[in-house]
């Protein structure tokens, strides 16, 4: 894997094009991104954990300035497996969508090769959740999100994008109305794809 993105990005640095970014400016990308949890939960009766896993993510990137940028990070809701080495192994599953918005600042002056810096807030909502009968978590999810990536322009108008973000992701695990602690999925997301500006 790590091989391949070297080339693919090595091939676009060599593009002979340039893909100037200006305000008001949508670029619009889709990526598949592996989902690496943290699985930092301070539940030590249980250990919760989530499996890790591939995804599939679209972005729209809105330019104010040239350096200046907004992204809204999209995907569906995905299902993940929930684990407990307590109770030996597979307890469940569970459904999230996690919507992220970030603020970008692109950086000029390096050809075709485009990178950039983000930060934001992340707003997850859990769903279909199947737990063990008097379990449940918190539905909703607030947490902030930092982002890194880089374009590699291939025309004026597409480009291969590699994309890493760490998002706080964490809900309560409560049994019978009492609190057990927090589940803090953490998770690291790194992606790439390709994107094309309209």
């Amino acid at each position: 894997m790590i091989k391949k993105l070297c080339i693919a990005a090595a091939v676009a640095a060599l593009a002979p094009v340039a893909m100037a970014q200006s305000a008001g400016d949508l670029v619009v990308r889709a990526r598949a991104v592996h989902l690496e949890a943290a699985n930092n939960d301070s539940i030590a009766i249980t250990d919760v954990t989530i499996n890790n896993k591939w995804i599939p993510e679209v972005d729209f990137t809105y330019f104010v300035t040239p350096n200046f940028a907004a992204e809204l990070i999209l995907t569906v809701p995905q299902k993940q497996k929930v684990y407990s080495s307590a109770h030996g192994g597979q307890i469940g599953t569970l459904k999230h969508l996690p919507p992220t918005l970030t603020a970008q600042y692109h950086f000029t002056g390096f050809g075709p090769v485009k990178p950039y810096l983000g930060a934001g807030v992340n707003y997850t909502r859990f769903s279909s959740v199947n737990l063990p009968a008097g379990f449940s978590i918190e539905k909703n999810s607030f947490g902030l999100a930092l982002q890194a990536g880089v374009d590699f322009a291939l025309t004026k108008t597409v480009s291969f994008n590699i994309d890493v973000k760490k998002v706080q992701i964490r809900t309560d695990l409560s049994a019978g109305g009492t609190n057990l602690g927090t589940i803090k999925v953490d998770p690291t997301l790194i992606g790439m794809g390709f994107g094309y500006k309209f």
